[in-house]
């Protein structure tokens, strides 16, 4: 066999190699959800709300405190360049987004109950929500589980999101 043959040969056993073995998973994200009840103040009703105060209950225990609230936002795609890099920017989106953490966030129902005041100080209606958190595999089933309790606020009431 001539040197162009025997290379031929080799390319060609190179090519099948990889076929011998297993793939292997893509790696998991180094993240982790977490344990928490969100909430969305949408934008039409954040000029009402001057505080909230949020209790859940699930599986016989309750959590309740005083949430910090944070502006929110959207992303906005910023297009890509030639080279194929693409970015994105942050825009305030008027909403107001609070997280009230749970120990043991899990897929039983959760009780949960939102008041509040206003800005001149009266008491904003009591809101109470009974829902089932939300279970997904975003980043596939070797990469576990991740949980999403998310609510959302607005002048209709209190409703999952």
């Amino acid at each position: 066999m001539g040197k162009i043959g025997l290379a031929w040969t080799l390319a060609a056993m190179t090519s099948l190699i990889p076929g011998c073995y297993p793939e292997s998973p893509p790696p998991c994200p180094a993240i982790a959800m977490a344990p928490v009840v969100s909430l969305t103040i949408q934008a039409s009703y954040v000029h009402e709300v001057k505080s909230i105060r949020m209790k859940a209950c699930q599986d016989g225990a309750c959590t309740e405190a005083d949430l910090e609230l944070f502006p929110g936002s959207i992303s906005v795609d910023q297009g890509c360049a030639p080279e194929g890099v693409c970015s994105a920017t942050s825009s305030p989106d008027g909403t107001l987004h609070g997280n009230l953490f749970l120990p043991n966030l899990t897929e039983s129902p959760i009780e949960a109950t939102v008041s509040g005041t206003s800005p001149s100080g009266t008491a904003l209606p009591v809101r109470t929500l009974t829902f089932t958190p939300k279970a997904d595999y975003p980043f596939g089933e070797q990469c576990g589980r991740f949980i999403t309790a998310n609510l959302v606020l607005d002048g209709a009431g209190l409703r999952q999101g």
